[in-house]
């Protein structure tokens, strides 16, 4: 395992509405293509820097709150579509799955927590649910259960998806394997976490109705494919991810950043023609077994 610092904090999805206030929003300048900040942006990021400095967790988070809603769609004006009984079903179900909390006094959530330690690092022996181990792994302290409030056990089930369906890439992700990484790297539970919380605002999967945006309405498509597409797509999310963080040669305090970047590609490949399946989107060719 690499060996890296660490930052003492790595603020997560928790209580996701106390930075609404100031969201983020990206646009192309046309004259040279840059990205470039709003006022407000500015005005964010100063508070964040703040918050890193007197090293405070507290419930302030700075994911989920940076995002503005970016729809590719044909006009503003929503256009109704039909779904199969199928795509309907899987649907709901996915809906009905984001909005279950993770209960640390759950016997199977304590399971599933488990095996996804044994999964990770599998001749490493767990001293308990509450350990310094799970530093290890990217959580942001000794109780994982405290990192998943505001995105509930859908993040931890894509975490354990990831590690079982595609071990390889879960593996060379969590233990830092390619690149040349900088010497703040991004804690990896922690992002999966924000990874999860991305794809359920960018495919505008609310606990009723159908999404409006046309990435999420190609990804109702895929769900009528195949009922495991939104744990294939975390796991396509987070190697696109890490191959932005890479190519931009970020640091701790650039995640929002290649996150947003990632966003804005996965809804341009989610917006292709002639998407059916999962299996279609180019970045799938970045996960492998």
């Amino acid at each position: 395992m690499r060996l890296r610092k660490r930052k003492r904090f790595f603020p997560s999805c928790s209580s996701l509405h106390k930075v609404d206030e100031d969201e983020i929003y990206w646009r192309h300048r046309k004259e040279d293509g840059k990205l470039e900040w709003s006022h407000n942006s500015t005005h964010l990021i100063s508070q964040l820097t703040q918050c890193f400095s007197t090293a405070m967790v507290g419930s302030r988070s700075w994911i989920g709150g940076l995002f503005h809603r970016v729809n590719i769609r044909q006009n503003d004006k929503f256009v109704d579509y039909p779904l199969t009984p199928l795509e309907e079903e899987r649907l709901q179900r996915l809906q009905e799955r984001l909005q279950v909390p993770y209960d640390e006094t759950n016997p199977d959530h304590q399971e599933s927590l488990k095996a996804l330690w044994k999964c990770s690092f599998p001749n490493v022996c767990l001293k308990g649910l509450i350990s310094d181990q799970w530093k290890e792994m990217g959580w942001q302290g000794a109780n994982p259960s405290t990192d998943f409030r505001g995105c509930g056990i859908i993040s931890l089930e894509n975490l354990l998806f990831f590690a079982r369906k595609y071990p390889a890439s879960f593996h060379k992700l969590m233990l830092k394997k390619d690149g040349v990484r900088a010497t703040w790297e991004y804690p990896f539970a922690v992002a999966g976490i924000n990874i999860s919380f991305m794809l359920i605002q960018m495919l505008e999967l609310c606990p009723e109705g159908k999404p409006r945006c046309l990435p999420g309405m190609n990804f109702v498509k895929f769900l009528g494919e195949d009922e495991d597409a939104f744990d294939i797509l975390f796991c396509i999310a987070f190697e696109m991810m890490d191959a932005q963080w890479l190519a931009m040669h970020a640091s701790y305090m650039n995640f929002n950043e290649v996150l947003q970047t990632t966003r804005m590609q996965l809804e341009r490949e989610l917006s292709l023609e002639d998407l059916n399946r999962i299996q279609d989107l180019p970045a799938y060719n970045l996960l492998y077994k």
